[in-house]
């Protein structure tokens, strides 16, 4: 389920809207991250960076 809390920029003020103090405002949480991430090497290689094993 996406999390639809977002944080104003200027004043730092949670809301549900996109737009707070005539700014756009971001994501309130991280994005997810797991440390068995089974598609990491196709991020690398798609930046450029190399994975050897």
């Amino acid at each position: 389920m996406k999390s639809r809390m977002r944080r104003c920029k200027v004043c730092g003020a949670y809301t549900l809207s996109e737009r707070h103090c005539g700014v756009e405002t971001a994501p309130a949480h991280p994005l997810k991250f797991s440390p068995q991430d089974k598609y990491a090497r196709y991020r690398v290689g798609e930046r450029g960076g190399t994975n050897e094993k």
